[in-house]
């Protein structure tokens, strides 16, 4: 081979390494507040010197700012460089891209209005969820719910439970987490009740009725809650099992056999080990379950005092006698399960009966509530899973504990050195990170995350102090399409370039469609990935780039472990979003 020919090979291998290097620059697609921390990412599996990028006006390709890069750790994410891309002194409104070198990224806006529309927009999801009467299928489904199951002496007995929302993918339904999802809408509506439009009714159907919609939503949950509480020790902790799993379908028409004919199990809670085979769960007792129920309808109460009087009557003494019936028989209710060991390991409940003290003293005054709220309060200062940097599934749930909050709104200061306790030891695990993401990567790391920037927003709103700011603005961003993935992390969210378009939904696999609206689970830890049974990837190569690191994601129908929507992480976006719609009013 001549010299000549040997320089050409040379040449061509060097043109097809170069071409096919992986080198990205990952932006909130959705957009940038002006007066907001605004930072990029810019990765690369080759080693780069990257001192400086530049912000260019997207319309007249001018240079509008140059900034410094700030080198982290790429080896986490599988590659060599990976640099923060800080522009946030530039506030003007408009629309830009970033360059390093040749790199460009995706066009994005800085803009007062980029997160209008949002929190009503994930209620899309909710309403697709919709137990009984469906509005996305204009159709009802589950109509016979339910049996009673394990109860002491109602066994077998018809109960009228129709309603609430599906869990998932799959359609059970849970108490704790559909609990937890009505509070979540709550607060958001308490804090920021001026976001919420009115384009649908109470059955969820298309029409204006005067009410916001996510209030149609809470009465709608609030409603099924009274079913699932009928008397002051009846308490009923979940519909259906996991016999459930039985693939892909539409809720309408469900073929899930539970041995009772038309009907599905309605489980009492027991406050006992639970499940009707061979696997139960490790249940201790009453207080977690019934804490929600007291704070949701404590919560609810206020909120409907005026618009439904009787309405919120009612809700308002089902608020002291759940918490009555917290306090008969004190530990932790879980998910029962059937014919598998997986269920919900919910393993605290000292949080919950926190915050449904401190609801039940906002609604009565009587000030034994808030000695108890501080009681409960003390003995869990840090959310366990921030605390351990790891949990089982749901183990340490709800992911926040916004009791902490309500104690500081109610003067009691050490609370909010709980949160910054907790905050400082995510900073501290986060700030090498080129995400400033140094959360664990456990199943629904999502929902994790979003209860992080809540709790940050929440501790600077009451403090004052910023400290954990820019990692609040990271993890934000994060859900935006700032991850190495470059996907936002809400399905179908209009004005991003690229959202899930492969859910694990049965809306996807048998009407093509999507699950607007709903948050994904999450990448999950690369081993914990692999631990997962039955995940099947159909388009492996779609990250396989981005997939070499800490953890794993997939846009991929077979993923339910990273790419199945949830009821409870969706519902948790409500305040946060409600709360940027809120601060781009102000910045108009």
């Amino acid at each position: 081979m001549t010299s000549k020919k040997i320089l050409s090979v040379i040449s061509l291998l060097f043109l097809l390494l170069t071409t096919n290097a992986t080198e990205v620059i990952r932006i909130n697609q959705l957009g940038y507040l002006p007066q907001s921390i605004k930072v990029a990412v810019f990765l690369s599996d080759k080693e780069q010197k990257t001192d400086q990028f530049e912000l260019f006006n997207s319309i007249s390709n001018k240079l509008v700012f140059t900034g410094k890069t700030e080198s982290k750790n790429a080896e986490e994410w599988g590659m060599e460089t990976a640099c923060r891309l800080d522009f946030s002194d530039f506030e003007s409104p408009g629309n830009y891209y970033i360059k390093i070198g040749n790199i460009k990224s995706p066009e994005f806006k800085i803009g007062p209005d980029v997160f209008d529309g949002t929190a009503d927009f994930i209620l899309n999801y909710l309403r697709q969820q919709r137990c009984g009467y469906n509005p996305f299928l204009k159709d009802s489904c589950h109509k016979n719910d339910g049996i009673i199951v394990d109860h002491p002496s109602k066994t077998g007995e018809k109960i009228d439970v129709v309603g609430g929302w599906h869990d998932a993918t799959d359609y059970l339904q849970y108490s704790t987490t559909t609990v937890n999802t009505i509070y979540q809408m709550m607060f958001a509506y308490q804090k920021h009740p001026g976001v919420y439009s009115d384009n649908f009714n109470k059955n969820g159907d298309y029409g204006a009725n005067g009410i916001p919609d996510i209030l149609d939503e809470i009465k709608w949950g609030l409603e099924w809650m009274l079913k699932m509480y009928p008397s002051e020790n009846e308490m009923y902790n979940q519909i259906a099992d996991d016999r459930d799993h039985i693939g892909f379908r539409l809720p309408v028409g469900d073929k899930a056999d539970y041995g009772l004919g038309k009907y599905r199990p309605v489980y009492f809670v027991t406050g006992k080990p639970q499940g009707l085979a061979a696997f139960k769960n490790t249940s201790t007792g009453v207080s977690s379950i019934a804490g929600k129920f007291a704070s949701a309808f404590a919560l609810g109460s206020s909120l409907f005092e005026k618009e439904d009087p009787e309405f919120s009557k009612v809700i308002r003494q089902k608020a002291f006698d759940a918490w009555e019936f917290a306090l008969s028989d004190t530990g932790y209710t879980q998910t029962a399960c059937n014919v598998s060991p997986y269920y919900y390991e919910e393993k605290n409940f000292v949080d919950d009966m926190e915050l449904a003290a401190v609801q039940l003293y906002q609604i009565s005054g009587e000030d034994k509530y808030l000695k108890e709220a501080e009681f409960w309060g003390k003995r869990e200062p840090v959310s366990p899973w921030i605390k351990n940097d790891t949990a089982g599934h749901y183990e340490s749930y709800p992911f926040i504990n916004i009791g902490h909050f309500l104690m500081m709104e109610e003067g009691k200061e050490e609370f909010a050195d709980f949160y910054k306790k907790g905050l400082n030891l995510l900073r501290k695990r986060g700030k090498d990170d080129p995400f400033f993401n140094g959360l664990p990567f456990l199943w629904c790391s999502n929902n994790l995350l979003v209860a992080v920037i809540t709790q940050a927003r929440l501790y600077k709103n009451q403090t004052g102090d910023s400290k954990f700011e820019e990692m609040e603005a990271a993890l934000r961003d994060w859900l935006f399409g700032c991850n190495p993935w470059g996907t936002a992390m809400i399905c179908g969210l209009p004005g991003v370039l690229d959202s899930p378009m492969f859910p694990h939904s049965s809306y996807t696999v048998v009407l093509g469609g999507t699950t607007p609206g709903g948050l994904m689970d999450g990448p999950i830890e690369a081993k914990r990935h692999k631990q997962q049974i039955g995940i099947v990837i159909k388009n492996p190569e779609q990250y396989a780039a981005f997939n070499k690191g800490k953890a794993i994601y997939n846009d991929d129908i077979g993923d339910y472990a990273t790419n199945e929507p949830t009821l409870d992480g969706t519902a948790s976006l409500s305040f946060y979003f409600a709360a940027l719609q809120s601060e781009g009013e102000k910045q108009k």
